[in-house]
């Protein structure tokens, strides 16, 4: 049996023995990116050797680059104006200022622990590692014991802020000689990847969502196959940025909002199909295309890079998942009336995932001498939030949720932390969620 055939299998293997354990799993730290990730080190070229990276390479591009877009259009897709208004003077601020603070601060640590690497290398490993993937602590924005004002903030934040680094994560790959959007200069990145392919996922993404309105209230439209025109619209409009020589991800992403939109503010048709489940079929399929990645992220980038591990790499995968993300959560915090406790929660749930493995995995298409060095980066902070975030998140919401409890019992509607939030369904992108987890019998149930 071939190597891809063994790979298949063990992919097929470990996707099906998690889904029949998931309903079990989903209240202990064993999370399911744990799980993905550590099955990929073991089919890996460091363990098993089932994966070759250099013919699979192709491959597992497309896997990859699939699942991000998925993401980025359903995320921008299921988000609404008011999640920013509405009591949304979170994620207003955590978008706003937290998030380019957390991009000038992951530049400038990674000034003098990663020696070698240029100036623009070193901002593109802040711009890598500064989105959040709520997937990995799923708990932290679904556990129903934290209050909504919060879970929404991580959660609007989450889905928002992968496509914002885009813009920053281009022109900083222009600004590296031999880069391929080097090649057009930072004028010409500005005016394709940014203003056209932005131009073009709002048109597609507006027509695109008028037409299934249009065809839905003329009953022309099967319910499966209109979960299957999401998938058309979102993989058109990133095709739509690759052959203008954009940005594919960022017309996606812009995409998602327009045809979310377009959904929304026409007049809801009569018919059996609800217009907020038009997307489920595309987030079920990100979240498998997540999880798929998650592995293969174990076996390709992390399996090798903990075989040759340094002390400055570590150093800094723990200041990425600490300093620059407290820091920054904190400063745009100030003001805000809200108290340590939320701050601290808000500034540790701050996980990184599939967009930094993505986005890691374009730097080595676009062979930026310092890829080594950047991989290895990404890799063990990635490793680390994997673990560390899917561990915590049980026991610090309940311990939060039990603080909220005894705070506004005693505190009552000054607390600036029972603010409404905007309604909305809680997601996670690794097998998405649409009510908050189930809480299963035992010790732990005792603290709802």
């Amino acid at each position: 049996m071939s190597a891809h055939a063994w790979a298949g299998l063990a992919v097929a293997g470990v996707t099906a023995a998690y889904a029949l354990g998931s309903h079990r799993l989903a209240r202990t730290p064993l999370t399911s990116a744990i799980v993905f990730v550590g099955a990929g080190v073991l089919i890996g070229p460091a363990v098993l050797g089932l994966v070759d990276i250099g013919h699979d390479t192709a491959l597992i591009t497309a896997l990859l680059e699939a699942a991000l877009v998925l993401v980025l259009f359903t995320d921008a897709m299921a988000v609404r104006l008011r999640d920013l208004t509405t009591g949304g003077f979170l994620p207003g601020r955590l978008l706003g200022i937290g998030l380019p603070l957390s991009l000038a601060a992951g530049w400038l640590l990674a000034w003098p622990l990663l020696p070698g690497l240029t100036l623009w290398e070193l901002a593109l490993v802040g711009a890598v590692l500064a989105p959040t993937d709520a997937a990995l602590g799923k708990t932290a924005i679904s556990d129903p014991q934290v209050p909504a004002l919060v879970r929404q903030g991580l959660n609007v934040e989450s889905g928002l802020n992968d496509g914002m680094v885009l813009p920053f994560f281009v022109l900083f790959l222009a600004a590296i000689p031999g880069t391929s959007y080097a090649h057009e200069g930072v004028a010409g990145v500005f005016w394709r990847a940014l203003l056209l392919s932005t131009a073009l996922g709002l048109l597609i993404g507006d027509v695109c969502g008028r037409l299934l309105r249009a065809a839905r209230g003329r009953g022309w439209v099967a319910r499966e196959w209109g979960q299957v025109y999401v998938l058309a619209v979102a993989a058109g409009s990133y095709e739509a940025g690759v052959v203008t020589r954009g940005s594919g991800f960022i017309a996606a992403w812009v995409a998602g909002f327009a045809f979310g939109h377009a959904l929304r503010r026409l007049p809801a048709p009569a018919g059996p199909e609800d217009p907020q489940r038009t997307a489920d079929f595309a987030e079920n399929l990100g979240g498998l295309l997540a999880s798929i990645s998650l592995m293969i992220f174990g076996a390709v980038l992390l399996g090798p890079t903990l075989q040759d591990l340094s002390g400055s790499v570590i150093g800094y995968g723990v200041l990425s998942l600490t300093v620059v993300r407290l820091v920054p959560v904190a400063l745009a915090l100030l003001g805000s009336g809200l108290r340590v406790p939320t701050v601290a929660y808000l500034g540790w749930f701050g996980p990184r995932g599939l967009a930094s493995i993505v986005l890691a995995l374009l730097v080595v298409e676009e062979r930026v001498p310092g890829t080594e060095q950047i991989g290895r980066v990404v890799a063990v902070t990635v490793a680390l939030s994997v673990v560390l975030h899917g561990v915590s998140a049980i026991p610090l919401a309940e311990r939060y949720g039990a603080w909220y409890r005894g705070a506004s019992a005693s505190e009552g509607a000054a607390l600036r932390e029972g603010t409404p939030a905007p309604e909305a369904p809680a997601r996670s992108r690794l097998g998405r969620l649409d009510r908050p987890v189930p809480r299963m019998p035992g010790p732990r149930s005792s603290g709802g």
